[in-house]
C-alpha cells in the first residue's frame, strides 16, 4: 500500500514546565568533536497508549525541568562554543498515519515508508544557534501503535545519555513524580578523554559520499559458531559486538575488492563512564575511540573469528589510553600507511538502555537509527529489536557506495 502521513502538526517548541536555571555550561573536548553531528533514533511501539503524542509532549516538558540544558542552544558567539541554558525548548511535531505498523512492516528493510516521514531534521537551519538541540516527532498509526523519532545534536549527549533522557520522559509519562536517575550534564572532575584519532585523523579520507543504506539481521547460528571458534591460546571470549562488527568489516572489505596490501581500518566507540569515574546520571559525551588496523587482504581472506580477535584486543587497550600515561598506539610506519584511506566507524547501540524506554504501553518492538549525513562509512550494530531477538542481531550500515551494495548484500547473505 502507499504510505502517507495524513496529518502533521506545525512544529512547536516545548519548554520546561517550570522555571529553570539560566547561564552557560562548558563543553568537553569530546562534546566539541561532535558539534556538527546530528543523530536520530526511532522507537517503534506496537502496544497502544491513550493519546501518545499529547502524553509524551507533557512528559517531555516535565523532563526538561530536570534536563534543562537540552532545552537550550549552542552559543558560538565567544571564543569557545558553549551550551547556553536558554530554556528556548525542544522542537516537537505530532503526526498521524492512516495505515498500520504492519502495513509498513515495522519499518523493516527495504523500507515501505521513508524514515524522513517520522523525524524532524535540522538541515534547513543556517546558524548553529538557530537549531534546537533536540527535535522529536510522535507519529500515531491506525492500529494504535506509534513511532517516536528523536534527533539530537551529538555535542550535548551520546546515545547512552539520550537513552537516559528518553527513559526519564517515559517514567514521567507513566506517572512517576521525578526521574529515577538524577541527571548530571557538567562534571568538572571528569578527565579529558584522549583523542585516539588526533595523530592519524589528518591522514584519513573523510570525503563526503553517498553510502547505501543496509538493514540486516545477522543470525545467531553464525554468531554462536564464530564465538565457539574464537577461543585461541588466550581463551578469552569474544562478545556479540566483536563478531558482528568483524562480520560487517569483512563483508564490506570483500565487496569492495580493494588492493589486498592496502590498510583496512575499523574505528569503534566505547562507553568509558566506568573507566573515568563519571558520576551516575552523567549524560554528556563519555565515549572513547579505538582502532583496529589490518590489511584488506587479511580481513577479506581471514576468518571472522580472527578479525573479531583484532577488535577484542583493541577493546582491551582502552583502559591504557585512559591512563595517566600516553602509550605508543601505532608506529610511524602504520600512521603513514593510513594516508588517504577511509575507516569504517562502528558504534553499538546494544545494552545502553534505548530498548528500556517505556511511555506506558511497554518497551519498543524495535529501535532504529538514522543518519541525515554520512561523512564516513559507518555501521550501528546490536540495535534492539524484540521482534527479531530470536533470529539474530539487527544491524544498520551505511558503509558501501551504491556500486558495491549488491556485492555487500551477497556477502552478508553467506552468514549463516
Amino acid at each position: 500500500m502507499k504510505f502517507a502521513v495524513t496529518q502533521c502538526s506545525l512544529p512547536v517548541l516545548v519548554g520546561p514546565s517550570e522555571p529553570t536555571p539560566a547561564g552557560h555550561l562548558p563543553l568537553t573536548s569530546t562534546d566539541k568533536g561532535c558539534l556538527y553531528l546530528p543523530v536520530t533514533s526511532l522507537h517503534v511501539f506496537d502496544r497502544p497508549i491513550h493519546e501518545p503524542a499529547e502524553i509524551i509532549r507533557r512528559a517531555l516538558s516535565h523532563a526538561l525541568v530536570h534536563y534543562y540544558p537540552l532545552a537550550g542552544r549552542l552559543d558560538a558567539s565567544g571564543p569557545d562554543v558553549q551550551l547556553a541554558c536558554t530554556g528556548d525548548g525542544v522542537e516537537y511535531v505530532a503526526a498521524t498515519a492512516s495505515c498500520t505498523l504492519e502495513d509498513v512492516r515495522f519499518l523493516d528493510s527495504p523500507p515501505v515508508a521513508p524514515l524522513d516521514a517520522f523525524v524532524v531534521r535540522c538541515s534547513d537551519r543556517v546558524r548553529m544557534s538557530d537549531c534546537p538541540l533536540l527535535m522529536m516527532q510522535v507519529t500515531e498509526f491506525a492500529c494504535g501503535g506509534y513511532v517516536v523519532g528523536a534527533t539530537w545534536n551529538h555535542a550535548v549527549a551520546d546515545a547512552f545519555g539520550m537513552a537516559q533522557f528518553l527513559g526519564a520522559v517515559g517514567e514521567l509519562a507513566r506517572g512517576l513524580p521525578t526521574p529515577s536517575v538524577v541527571p548530571v550534564r557538567h562534571d568538572a572532575a571528569l578527565p579529558e578523554i584522549p583523542h585516539l584519532l588526533g595523530a592519524v585523523g589528518p591522514y584519513l579520507d573523510f570525503t563526503h559520499a553517498e553510502y547505501a543504506r543496509t538493514d540486516v539481521t545477522i543470525p545467531w547460528s553464525f554468531i554462536n559458531r564464530v564465538k565457539a571458534e574464537h577461543g585461541g591460546a588466550d581463551h578469552q571470549p569474544c562478545s556479540t559486538f566483536d563478531v558482528v562488527a568483524a562480520a560487517v568489516w569483512r563483508c564490506r572489505t570483500r565487496a569492495m575488492n580493494a588492493d589486498p596490501a592496502s590498510p583496512a581500518l575499523l574505528v569503534f566507540t566505547a562507553n568509558v563512564r566506568r573507566h573515568i569515574g563519571a558520576k551516575d546520571g552523567y549524560y554528556g559525551n563519555c565515549i572513547a575511540l579505538q582502532m583496529a588496523v589490518s590489511t584488506c587482504g587479511a580481513v577479506a581472506d581471514g576468518g571472522t573469528a580472527e578479525t573479531a580477535r583484532l577488535i577484542r584486543r583493541g577493546k582491551e587497550r582502552i583502559p591504557c589510553i585512559l591512563g595517566d600515561y600516553e602509550p605508543v598506539l601505532f608506529g610511524e610506519e602504520v600512521v603513514g600507511a593510513l594516508r588517504g584511506h577511509a575507516p569504517l566507524f562502528v558504534s553499538s547501540w546494544g545494552g545502553i538502555g534505548l530498548d528500556g524506554v517505556d511511555f506506558g504501553g511497554g518497551r519498543p518492538a524495535r529501535v532504529m537509527a538514522d543518519m541525515e549525513v554520512t561523512w564516513a562509512p559507518c555501521c550501528i550494530p546490536c540495535l534492539p529489536c524484540s521482534r527479531k531477538d530470536g533470529e539474530g542481531v539487527n544491524v544498520l550500515a551505511f558503509c558501501v557506495r551504491e556500486e558495491h551494495a549488491d556485492g555487500f548484500h551477497a556477502e552478508l547473505a553467506t552468514l549463516h
